[in-house]
């Protein structure tokens, strides 16, 4: 298969979503299938829940109850994208799972914006300065500018670098991966 990959939105019976990553995961792994479903996710979030006696504890909760997120290897043909026929089967007749989201259950992958929106695909970022660091910005409207870095906010995925602007020190705050250490440092 090509290298191109994409996420579907698999709908299950409420409560089963857990149930049916693991089923896939489990077929995937006993048929050979890496190459074909890359990955399965059920995204969840942390929150805060306060009891009736006061206490607060801290409870993970599904992000989107009743779907299941897959990654998948496709063959891209003028735009659309087809999956293999093997893990849509393998998919679709899993139990707990009711179909593909899509116009007729018919699976349409999520865009590139919407993945970055859910935060279903957690990219890895590797940063190569600490705070002190002289650093250049390599992407959005401050790009190509050279300053100190501040902070460093690795949970929120910020970054604050004072850069030099019309004679003045200005702090600046970009995502992580806008910023690289300047070279000769």
């Amino acid at each position: 298969m090509a290298g191109i990959s994409k996420w579907y939105v698999i709908h299950t019976y409420s409560g089963y979503e857990n149930k049916v990553r693991d089923n896939i995961q489990k077929v995937v792994e006993n048929r050979g299938m890496q190459d074909r479903i890359l990955d399965v996710s059920v995204p969840t979030e942390t929150v805060e829940e306060t009891k009736e006696d006061g206490t607060v504890k801290e409870v993970e909760r599904k992000t989107f109850p009743g779907y299941v997120f897959v990654k998948l290897s496709v063959e891209e043909d003028g735009g659309t994208y087809t999956m293999p026929d093997d893990a849509w089967y393998v998919i679709r007749n899993t139990r707990g799972v009711t179909g593909f989201v899509g116009p007729e259950s018919k699976p349409v992958p999520l865009s590139e914006e919407e993945v970055a929106g859910l935060g279903v695909d957690h990219k890895t970022i590797t940063i190569n300065y600490e705070v002190g660091d002289y650093v250049r910005i390599n992407d959005g409207p401050m790009k190509d500018f050279t300053g100190t870095v501040e902070n460093i906010d690795v949970e929120n995925n910020k970054t604050r670098v004072t850069v030099s602007m019309f004679g003045r020190e200005t702090a600046v705050e970009t995502e992580l991966n806008q910023v690289e250490r300047a070279v000769g440092d």
